[in-house]
This record gives structure tokens, C-alpha cells and sequence, in this order.
């Protein structure tokens, strides 16, 4: 019998997500697990696997820009002999059909007939032709294949992933004159790209009175939102307080340079930093804990957050266990997660919880700065640039060393300032006795 493919929950506080693009098209046999479309959510895209064998029958929700709630009908499976009638009969029972209709903005009648089934019976009605969806008051256009998508109908639909089109608008593109590679023609990221490096350098105004560009402005995002909505909250209703340490680096980036003489791995400075913030939530795991309403959680394992920077905000990958994971490893599970990050491939458990967040701003020169908190963790810690500083020695002499600034911002309720301090002693003493976090 026919299948309803229905929108799951792919996050714990999501009450919906952006269809990104299908993967499998009408008429494609599928099996158990394949990966049939693709969901954005706040911050990251995922995959939804079949949990049903058959044929994809029909496409109910198209891909698009449009919020689609949870448990809405998007797609339905046939068996083998299966026609059109088995889909109707089946959305007619769930009542899917007219949900999955008002979710894509289209009525339930504009939705595609299935493909002739494998086995060679015909379907009792004819498929109908792919036709682009036309926004209000657009003249009609002459229906068109599904596989001619890669060129955009006139006063039609444009077919580009969402993200395609925020990149488009950031960098001023024009997707009429770019051709997708994407499934059935689709312009997808990698095409906005090309379309941007071979686009000539903007010419000069010829004159100093040359008429101003206009302002421009890019509706947000899901993931621009979800920052937005978090860290007001963050700063709104958690009570920060802020501990400022400098600590001694030369000892480190010996270290550092010794380690990656000749080896295959090359280890970061944020590779040593994330392993004793690590360290140091076992040494004062008073500061391993999180608020609730109702009690305060003290976490077993030491998983920190990673603060990635990406086209549509700061994401957070999880080094889970970090204290009991040598550098090598944390090195190369950081570039793992953060080049998922940057295109929106992280599994929502991947970037969701984590015990404290590690926010490094120095590769880009910045000496000390004060982060928000990420709830529902308690503490997350900024880092500073490693400049040379003169320093005055326990002996009191004057001379030149290399000092990194780090601030820890801690939520009062969970964590005292005493305890916050310790923690900062802890993590000091590591950064400058670094072999301490090798072991």
C-alpha cells in the first residue's frame, strides 16, 4: 500500500524546516535507508532516509524557501503496480494532502501524478508535466519537463537551493545567467560560487559625484534568526560576569613547534586550548554544569564547544570527551566538524549541548574581548591574539614575551566567582606548563 513520507522532527525545538532539495524524483525505486530529501533547519541540513522500500510515487511539497511544519505530508511511496488512485486514496485517509498543499503554498490539485510504476502497468492517469510555479499576477508559460530545470522558465520559478539564493543576493550574482549542476539542473552552492569568481571586479564611479548605490536589504535567515532569538535571551535573562587572565605562551608554541617538526598532523594553538579547557573542567567541574529551572546539571564528560564562523552565522561543533582525547585527535576532529559546519552539514546532535564553548577571535588580531554565554552551558571562554607584551619577571627585570588574553564570561546562577576563578587558574597553568596537557 501506499506510503506517506511525512516532515520528522530534526530538532528538539523545531516546530518545522526548509525542504532543501529532494534527492530522489518521481519514479525512482528506493530502499530502506536511502536518502530521499534534504531539510534546513536553523543551522544545519539533513539528510531524511526512507524508513519504507518502493518507488517514490509522487513529490506532494516542492522544494522551496517556504517553512514546512513537522509531520506534514511531503512525498508518497508506492509498490510495484501501484498507480495513482492508491496515492489519492491514501492522502484522502491522513488528510495529507490538503496539509501538505497549504504548507507549499499551492493548492492539492497542483500536485504532480505518479510515474508509471516499474513492471510496465500503466497508471489509470496519465503523468502530468512538471510545471514551474508562477508567483501572483506572472503571465502563464508553457509547462516544461522536470529535466529542463537548469533554465529558469520566463515568469517562472527559478530553480536554486535556498541557500544558492542567499549566497546570490550576498555576493550579487544573477541567477539568470547561471546553469545548476545540481540534481535535474538545480543551482546549488557550488555554482553560485563559480558564477562569483568569474564575474569581472566592479568598474570605479567615474566621478566622485557619481550617484550612490542603493542600500540593500537581505530578509534573515533561519540560522540568522535562531542567533538572533538565543543570544538575546542569553544576554536578557542569564546574569554574565566576566574574568580576565593573561597567560605566558612561549612555553606552548615550543611545544607546538616541536610536535609538528616533521609530523603529519600540524596542531593549532586552539588544539592545546580546547584540550585544557578540557582538562580544567575536570580539574573544577563545578564549572561543567548547566542551569534548569528546576536543579542545576552537572555533566559527566568535558565536550567543548567550537565556535566556527560560517556564511549564515556562528555555529558550534562539539569535541565530545575532550579531556581524555590526545591533540592529534581533537586536531583533526576540528577540521572535521568545522568544514561540515561551513556547508551546513552537521547533525543537530553535533552542534546541540556541550559543556563549555571556546570562542578563538585571535587569528583575525583581536587582544581580548568578552563572549556571550551559549545556554544552556554556563561559561564560554574568548580568546585573545598571542602578541609579544613586555612582561616583568618574578625577579623583577624587565623582558619581551608572548601573552595570550583570555575572558571567561560565567552565568551567576550556576557559577560563583570564586569558582569561575579557579577554573581560569586551572586552565592557566595548563597553557603554561603545556606538556601538563599532553598527558
Amino acid at each position: 500500500m501506499a506510503y506517506l513520507i511525512k516532515l520528522p522532527s530534526v530538532a528538539a525545538d523545531a516546530s518545522g524546516g526548509v525542504l532543501h532539495q529532494w534527492l530522489k524524483q518521481e519514479g525512482d525505486r528506493v530502499a530502506v535507508g536511502d536518502a530521499l530529501a534534504e531539510i534546513e533547519t536553523e543551522k544545519a541540513i539533513v539528510e531524511i532516509n526512507a524508513e519504507q522500500a518502493g518507488v517514490l510515487g509522487r513529490i506532494v511539497v516542492q522544494a522551496g524557501p517556504a517553512t514546512v511544519p513537522i509531520n506534514t505530508v511531503i512525498g508518497v511511496l508506492v509498490a510495484d503496480g501501484e498507480d495513482a488512485a492508491a496515492i489519492d486514496r491514501a492522502l484522502a485517509e491522513q488528510g495529507g494532502a490538503a496539509v501538505a498543499a497549504s504548507a507549499a503554498g499551492a493548492p492539492a490539485s497542483a500536485a504532480p501524478a505518479v510515474a508509471a510504476p516499474a513492471g510496465g502497468r500503466s497508471p489509470d492517469r496519465a503523468p502530468a508535466p512538471a510545471v514551474a510555479q508562477q508567483p501572483a499576477g506572472a503571465p502563464s508559460s508553457a509547462a516544461a519537463p522536470a529535466k529542463a530545470a537548469s533554465a529558469p522558465i520566463p515568469g517562472g520559478r527559478l530553480f536554486a537551493s535556498p541557500l544558492a539564493r542567499r549566497l546570490a543576493a550576498q555576493w550579487h550574482v544573477d541567477l539568470l545567467g547561471v546553469t545548476g549542476t545540481g540534481p535535474h539542473g538545480r543551482i546549488v552552492r557550488r555554482d553560485v560560487e563559480a558564477a562569483r569568481d568569474r564575474a569581472p571586479a566592479a568598474a570605479l564611479p567615474a566621478s566622485s559625484t557619481a550617484a550612490r548605490p542603493a542600500a540593500r536589504r537581505v530578509p534573515h535567515t533561519g540560522m540568522r534568526r535562531a542567533i538572533a532569538r538565543r543570544l538575546t535571551e542569553s544576554k536578557q535573562h542569564v546574569p554574565h560576569f566576566y574574568l580576565t587572565v593573561d597567560c605566558r605562551m612561549d612555553a606552548l608554541l615550543a611545544l607546538r613547534a616541536q610536535a609538528n617538526h616533521g609530523g603529519a598532523i600540524k596542531l593549532s594553538v586552539n588544539d592545546f586550548i580546547v584540550r585544557a579547557a578540557a582538562l580544567a573542567l575536570r580539574e573544577v567541574p563545578e564549572v561543567n554544569a548547566s542551569w534548569h529551572d528546576d536543579d542545576i546539571e552537572f555533566h559527566a564528560g568535558a565536550d567543548i564547544s567550537v565556535a566556527v564562523a560560517t556564511d549564515g552565522g556562528l555555529v558550534t561543533p562539539i569535541v565530545r570527551d575532550a579531556d581524555v582525547k590526545p591533540l592529534s585527535a581533537i586536531s583533526g576532529e576540528i577540521a572535521e566538524l568545522a568544514g561540515r559546519a561551513k556547508v551546513n552539514r552537521l547533525k543537530p546532535e553535533e552542534f546541540t549541548g556541550g559543556s563549555l564553548t571556546v570562542s578563538n577571535l585571535g587569528m583575525y588580531g583581536i587582544s581580548q574581548f568578552a563572549a556571550i554565554i551559549n545556554p544552556p552551558q554556563a561559561a564560554i571562554l574568548a580568546v585573545g591574539a598571542a602578541e609579544r607584551r613586555p612582561v616583568v619577571d618574578e625577579d623583577g627585570q624587565l623582558a619581551a614575551a608572548t601573552v595570550m588574553t583570555v575572558t571567561l564570561s560565567a552565568d551567576h546562577r550556576v557559577v560563583d566567582g570564586a569558582v569561575g576563578a579557579r577554573w581560569l587558574a586551572a586552565f592557566r597553568a595548563l597553557i603554561e606548563n603545556p606538556v601538563r596537557i599532553l598527558l
